[in-house]
C-alpha cells in the first residue's frame, strides 16, 4: 500500500510542535505576574481576577515549539480613559507609555517596549504582550493604537476563538493542527504573514476542504493543497470574527508559498511511492527539523 510514511511522519509532527510542561509552566509564571502586577497598580481594592483574558495562541490552543508570544488583555478602569481624553497630542501612546512603566517597576532590568496596542514585556525564552484595552458592554474590548497619531479600536478575543473551535469540531480537530503546523512553515521559512492571518486562511480552506475529516493519513494532501490555495490569496483580504474588520493581506509572501507549493508536489509524489526519506527532505525544507525525515 503507497503512503505508509504519512500517518507516522504527521502524527510525530504534531507531537514535536508541542511545548513541554516545563515551558508550559515557564509561560503561565510569567503571564501571571505582569497581571499581578497591573492588578495592583489600577485595581489596588479587589482580588486579581475579572479583569483580564488570555488571549492568542494560549487561549486557542495553538501553542507551538519553540515559544512564542503569550497575549494577554489587560482592561483598565474606565476612569483611566476619561483621564487620558483630557490630554492633548496621542492620548493612546501616552496610556501605553503609563503600562508600560507600571509593569516595568516590577520588571526594571527587563526589556519591556510599547508596540503598536502591546506593551511587549521580552522574558528569556518568551515575551507577553500586554493589550490594554476597555471593556465595552458589547463584550467587544476596546483596544489603543499608538501608531498613525493615535486611535482606537474593537477587538473580540472572545468570537476568535468560538470561531476557531467551532471550525475545528466542524472539520473533526484537524484545523488547529493544520495552524500549528502552517505556522511551523511560517517560522522555518521567514514567511512575511501574520499568524494570525495564517489562522484565518487555513480556517476558510480547511472547512470548505472535501477531504476535512480524515486523519493523519491525508495530511499530505491537506498542506499540499492548502498551499496551492494561499497562492491564489495573494492581495487579497481576511476578514476578523467578531468586529468584521477586513484586512488586505498583500503579496511580500507570495513567492515562499509557491516554492513551498512546488516542494509539497514533490513530497507527495514521493509519499505516494513510500520513498518516505525523499518525501521527508521536501518536507524539511517546508517545515524545517520538527518533521521527522
Amino acid at each position: 500500500m503507497p503512503w505508509n510514511g504519512v500517518r507516522r511522519r504527521f502524527s510525530t509532527f504534531q507531537s514535536n510542535l508541542a511545548l513541554t510542561p516545563d515551558q508550559i509552566d515557564e509561560g503561565e509564571r510569567h503571564y501571571v505576574g505582569v497581571l499581578k502586577t497591573l492588578y495592583r497598580h489600577y485595581y489596588p481594592d479587589i482580588h486579581e481576577s475579572g479583569y483580564d483574558l488570555l488571549a492568542g495562541s494560549w487561549a486557542k490552543d495553538l501553542r507551538t515549539q519553540p515559544p512564542r508570544d503569550i497575549d494577554v488583555f489587560f482592561c483598565l478602569p474606565v476612569e483611566v480613559y476619561f483621564r487620558f481624553e483630557l490630554r492633548s497630542g496621542n492620548r493612546q501612546s501616552q496610556l501605553l507609555q503609563e503600562v508600560k512603566g507600571v509593569i516595568a517597576n516590577t520588571y526594571p532590568t527587563t526589556n519591556i517596549k510599547g508596540d503598536g496596542p502591546v506593551v511587549v514585556v521580552g522574558f528569556n525564552r518568551m515575551s507577553v504582550e500586554v493589550v490594554p484595552s476597555f471593556l465595552l458592554a458589547n463584550g467587544q474590548y476596546r483596544i489603543l493604537m499608538s501608531n498613525s497619531g493615535g486611535y482606537y479600536k474593537n477587538a473580540d478575543p472572545n468570537a476568535e476563538l468560538q470561531q476557531l473551535s467551532s471550525a475545528d469540531n466542524f472539520c473533526s480537530s484537524n484545523l488547529r493542527p493544520m495552524i500549528q503546523m502552517v505556522k511551523a512553515w511560517q517560522s522555518h521559512c521567514s514567511v512575511p504573514l501574520k499568524s494570525f492571518h495564517l489562522e484565518l486562511l487555513m480556517t476558510e480552506f480547511l472547512t470548505n476542504y472535501g477531504y476535512r475529516e480524515h486523519g493523519y493519513f491525508w495530511y499530505d494532501w491537506f498542506f499540499r493543497d492548502f498551499l496551492h490555495y494561499l497562492v491564489s490569496k495573494a492581495n487579497l483580504t481576511v476578514t476578523v470574527p467578531g468586529t468584521g474588520e477586513v484586512i488586505e493581506i498583500g503579496d511580500a509572501w507570495r513567492s515562499r508559498a509557491v516554492t513551498a507549493a512546488r516542494l509539497s508536489l514533490s513530497a507527495c509524489d514521493y509519499e505516494y511511492r513510500d520513498l518516505e526519506a525523499s518525501a521527508g527532505l521536501d518536507w524539511q525544507q517546508i517545515f524545517g527539523p520538527q518533521i521527522p525525515l
